[in-house]
Parts: structure tokens; sequence; C-alpha cells
């Protein structure tokens, strides 16, 4: 794969893995209209390994409270987090459904499912969860008062994003908007969350790739590319959209993802994916 591909794909999946607009979307369209070929295991690798470290490398200061107090360790002064003691276990809880969901339907998710039908359609759906949740959300709750309901209600649609063209956070964020949270708070959480599913996904990829052919060579230009653009890319981004959440509402992701599912389903008709 050209080095200049790598780093194109590499920004898109910062770009879109956390924002509510579905990375496995991009990237596979990304590739389908270019005429680029699928992406090697290698480079998925490196992805899953890039958005790990972007998650891992901005909440390190809130993994090390969390985990610390889950532990019963007095650690960390952040203030929604101190006063949710429990939000270690409530995370692990609501990382079993994407777990329990993954190794049922991987191998659809990673065959049938991955086309722009499924893909476009998703995009129109969740778009309009995301629209839903967006007008009829209290947004008056923090972390603070998150609980075991609510981890599994959002647990639970996170599984949901193993259909290519969900989002993760999309899907999340609009199960926490439900639940009353405010939009920072259901971002945060959604984030949080992802951690450990990007974290198995990353391990699953490497796991393959050892029986397959070992793990010798892996560390080359275009995979160090890949982890490093990525990572860069995401923790911009996931600054970026805390930040806007805390005065910008889900609208404009709402309107892009319509319009952008409409154009895939357009497309699919005219033009057959190879």
């Amino acid at each position: 794969m050209p080095l200049s591909q790598v780093v194109i794909l590499a920004v898109v999946q910062g770009l879109t893995e956390f924002l509510p607009i579905s990375s496995t979307a991009h990237l596979y369209l990304t590739s389908w209209l270019l005429g680029w070929q699928a992406e090697s295991l290698e480079f998925d690798i490196s992805l899953h390994i890039g958005t790990l470290l972007a998650v891992l490398i901005y909440f390190l200061p809130d993994w090390i409270q969390i985990v610390g107090q889950g532990l019963g360790v007095e650690i960390g002064h952040e203030g929604e987090l101190k006063n949710n003691r429990s939000l270690l276990w409530l995370l692990a809880v609501g990382s079993i459904p994407v777990g329990v969901a993954g190794l049922v339907f991987n191998k659809q998710a990673e065959s049938t499912w991955r086309s722009p039908y499924v893909m476009g359609t998703m995009l129109v759906a969740i778009g309009i969860l995301i629209w839903t949740a967006e007008r009829s959300g209290r947004l008056v709750r923090d972390l603070g008062s998150l609980n075991l309901p609510d981890a599994l209600t959002i647990g639970f649609s996170q599984a949901l994003a193993i259909v290519p063209g969900t989002s993760r956070s999309g899907v999340t964020i609009s199960s926490g908007l439900f639940r009353g949270l405010t939009r920072e708070a259901a971002a945060r959480f959604s984030f949080l969350l992802s951690t450990p599913a990007i974290a198995a996904a990353a391990g699953k990829a490497l796991y393959d790739m050892h029986k397959e052919s070992g793990l010798h060579g892996i560390l080359n230009t275009n995979f160090l590319a890949g982890v490093g653009v990525s990572a860069l890319t995401g923790c911009i981004v996931i600054a970026w959209f805390l930040h806007y959440l805390r005065r910008g509402s889900l609208m404009p992701f709402v309107y892009y993802r319509i319009i952008f599912g409409i154009i895939v389903l357009a497309l699919a008709f005219i033009r057959r994916p190879a």
C-alpha cells in the first residue's frame, strides 16, 4: 500500500472514529470510491492501535483516577469521577454486550454486512436516532450520577456498532442522551467505554495476524505511519468534539449522516461495489 494511501486512510480513521459518523463506513467507502484495494490486516491493526492510543493518551488522567477509585485507592481530583467510585465496574459491565456481539457476529460484520447498502441504510437510520435523542434528551446528568441501568443501556447500544455504518460514538452518545446525560457526559462515557472494545479488536487482529503469518516485520514505515497519524488525528478530534459539545448540538452530524447515507445508497445502485 503506498504511503500516501496509508496517511489518507489514517486521517479518515482519526477523524471519523470519534465523531458520530462511522469510521468503518468512511474507510470502506473511501477505498471503494477511489478504487483502492481492501486494507491489509497489518494496516487494520495499525489503525486500531492508533485509535486506542488516542483514547488512552487523552483520557489517561481519567483512567488513572477511575482505576484507582475502583480498587479503593484515593487518587485524582476530577469532580464528576470522584462522585462515582463505581465507574470502573460500570465500564466493565457496559463492555460485555459488545464483546459477546463481536464473538457471535464477527464474520458477518467483516463480510456480508460490509456493503454500501448496509452502510448507507445505517448512516440514515442512526442519523434519525441521533436526531430523536437530541430532541428528547433532558441533558441534566453528569458522570457522577451514572448508574448500572445507564451502563447497561449504553453498553447494549454499543453492541449495535459492529454493524458497519452505525458509528460506535453515534449510537452510544444517543443512548446517553436518552438516559438524561448531558452531551459532553454522554460523549465522555462513550469514549471511555470504547477503550476496552478497541483494545479487544486490536488484540484480536494481532492474534489473527500471528496465526496467519507471524508478527515479524510488522514495524515498518506504513505501520508506524498508520499508528501515528490516526493517533494524532484522534486526539485532536476528541479534544475538539468534547469542547464543541459543551455548547453545540449534534444536529450538524445528523444532517451529514442522512445526506451522506442517501448519496451512498444512490451510488450503490448506480455503481456496484467490486
